[in-house]
């Protein structure tokens, strides 16, 4: 989205250029973080639904109908609980690291292309931003554990970090793979660099980083079979140990929006974002709808990776965390290291998919 749209700059033409600028983007905002908000209070419905289904249970069904208001009724459960800090904590720390966790997720949005010609903000920089931000979230984790002055918690942070710095560094490599495959850092162009059907994505060439990435998600998220740092069995419940009521449910909430993040990205990266994978294919008129680009391709392809998120958890026990570690810094490293080298020699001879390029 570049500028303030025609129809807005009419409805607030009493206001100053700047003004204007203020409220349109400031409303788009709110709109967006209502809806991801929202979208991960139905993936938490979502994930007891479909882990029931494959663990022969039924899940949440008795709160509205098919159990729909399951996920305001877990929020009205956590706003009434008291929110019970350490007396040797630094309470100022313990109060401001969940949103340090949360916050940086939400602003990751901003230059995430959700549909044709709109991003909230349309900069060439922006997987430059997305790893900047994505790399803030190990802050809050870390302050959590430290200010709650619990050795409990603390080691549990410790652990998180060091997980969550070893799948970022592979993370940020694979990322490299695709920005030699699109020649930009503009994730709209990332996107368009796709077009020409399914067979045009990213996932085709750079599957090895894909599976690097996806997978360095899972684990950047502290989800299962990744989530050693809270694990009940080991080190009580982690980072979060002292924390209770919405004090703990922002946390919650963090991994829930960046399980979104995670999966909306994988789909811009690797699986052109909102484009269709009958793009540019001789479909009949009738059902030449299919071919057209627009949010509900993207919305697909991120609900598909979101239940992968599911299936896994449900799937996989839990690893060591010695086998996590070996995994990131053993394998996926030198995965993507290798991959990038063959990458960029394909390139630099205008081998395979790059063979076009000028």
């Amino acid at each position: 989205m570049s500028g303030i749209p025609e129809f807005a700059t009419d409805l607030l033409a009493f206001l100053p250029q700047w003004a204007q600028a203020v409220v349109w983007y400031g409303v788009v905002a709110l709109i967006l973080f209502i809806s991801v908000i929202l979208c991960m209070a139905f993936l938490t419905l979502a994930e007891r639904r479909v882990i029931g289904s494959i663990q022969a249970r039924i899940g949440p069904n008795r709160v509205g109908p098919f159990g729909l208001l399951q996920p305001f009724a877990d929020v009205l459960k956590l706003m009434l609980k008291e929110i019970i800090i350490p007396a040797s904590s630094n309470k100022y720390l313990f109060l401001t690291a969940p949103l340090l966790a949360l916050i940086p997720a939400l602003c990751t949005w901003a230059v995430v292309p959700l549909w044709p010609g709109f991003t909230v903000s349309n900069i060439n920089a922006g997987l430059l931003y997305i790893l900047a931000l994505t790399s803030t979230g190990v802050y809050g984790v870390i302050l959590a554990g430290w200010a709650t002055n619990s050795k409990y918690a603390f080691l549990g942070a410790m652990r998180a970090a060091a997980q969550m710095v070893a799948y970022e560094i592979a993370m940020g490599f694979a990322l490299v793979g695709v920005v030699m495959a699109a020649g930009s850092l503009n994730l709209g162009e990332i996107i368009e660099a796709q077009r020409g059907g399914s067979f045009s994505y990213f996932f085709w060439p750079l599957l090895p980083l894909f599976v690097v990435y996806f997978i360095s998600g899972i684990a950047e998220t502290n989800r299962a079979p990744f989530d050693v740092v809270e694990g009940e069995s080991e080190i009580v419940a982690g980072f979060h140990v002292e924390y209770s009521g919405m004090a703990f449910a922002v946390f919650f909430v963090a991994e829930y929006v960046n399980m979104i993040l995670i999966s909306a990205l994988t789909s811009v990266f690797f699986f052109g974002g909102w484009l269709s994978p009958f793009d540019g294919y001789p479909l009949p008129g009738f059902l030449a709808w299919l071919a057209a680009p627009h949010f509900g391709w993207l919305a697909l392809k991120v609900v598909f990776f979101l239940f992968c998120f599911l299936w896994f958890r449900a799937t996989f026990p839990r690893y060591r965390y010695d086998q996590i570690m070996r995994l990131g810094w053993k394998v996926f490293i030198p995965v993507t290291l290798v991959w990038i080298t063959l990458e960029g020699v394909l390139v630099y001879y205008r081998v395979g998919p790059w063979a076009g390029l000028e």
